[in-house]
């Protein structure tokens, strides 16, 4: 019932309507850049993730929209509600990439069994994109999770991030550091004795159980984006 009466809201909203046209929008971008096999799935991965938010979101009883697509920069949520602690951000925050990597799993299983290689291209591309999430600088999904610790966290993903950069150099990732810049400059200035130190002031439990959350689920995802990187590589 909850869920029908939040389909009903979209539809009165015309959010629906904004997210499947975006996507479309983005299936078809994505198809002629490298067909229609490749763009439907990876479609589907990028919506597993966003909704993975946007259920968490939920979950903590934040208002939020429907995903927003854009081709070949990706997808996201409408925050009309913020968290009001750290705590709730990383568990909103980890749900994009704990829900995205499932969904990649299963495309993984069934490229194995189908032994499909399209499928297991998709499957690729949907773990690399959650480990990309995963590195630890705002505003990716890693510095939203890491920032339960402290913001200085988002000081490991400065080398990360330009590291990656230099691997696999894109507009996008201009764009990202870009982005990044003003939220590097406060981890380097942050203190407990600032302001908003309140909003990170999370309990020894927490930290811990959301050290463990991320630190396992980027080892898993960096194993599966390495294994089907080989596996692409043999075929």
């Amino acid at each position: 019932m909850k869920s029908l009466l939040v389909l009903f809201t979209l539809l009165k909203s015309g959010k629906l309507l904004t997210t499947g046209g975006t996507m479309i929008l983005s299936l078809g971008a994505y198809a002629l850049a490298f067909g229609w096999t490749f763009a439907l799935g990876f479609i589907a991965l990028l919506f597993a993730h966003e909704m993975g938010h946007f259920i968490a979101a939920r979950q903590r009883g934040l208002n939020v929209g429907a995903p927003t697509f854009i081709p070949f920069v990706g997808a996201w949520i409408e925050m009309k509600d913020m968290p009001h602690d750290a705590e709730t951000e990383a568990y909103v925050g980890f749900g994009g990439p704990f829900v995205g990597t499932l969904a990649a799993l299963l495309c993984y299983f069934l490229a194995r069994s189908l032994d499909s290689p399209a499928l297991l291209a998709i499957a690729y591309a949907g773990f690399f994109l959650n480990l990309f999430n995963l590195i630890p600088i705002s505003p990716l999904d890693g510095g939203r999770i890491t920032a339960v610790l402290s913001p200085r966290i988002w000081l490991a993903g400065i080398p990360v991030l330009l590291a990656w950069f230099y691997w696999r150099p894109s507009p996008m990732l201009i764009l990202i550091v870009i982005m990044a810049l003003p939220q590097a400059i406060k981890a380097f200035r942050y203190s407990s004795a600032d302001d908003d130190a309140a909003y990170y002031a999370v309990g020894a439990e927490h930290k811990l159980t959301y050290s463990i959350y991320y630190l396992g689920l980027t080892g898993f995802v960096a194993m599966m984006t390495f294994e089907l990187h080989n596996l692409l590589g043999r075929a």
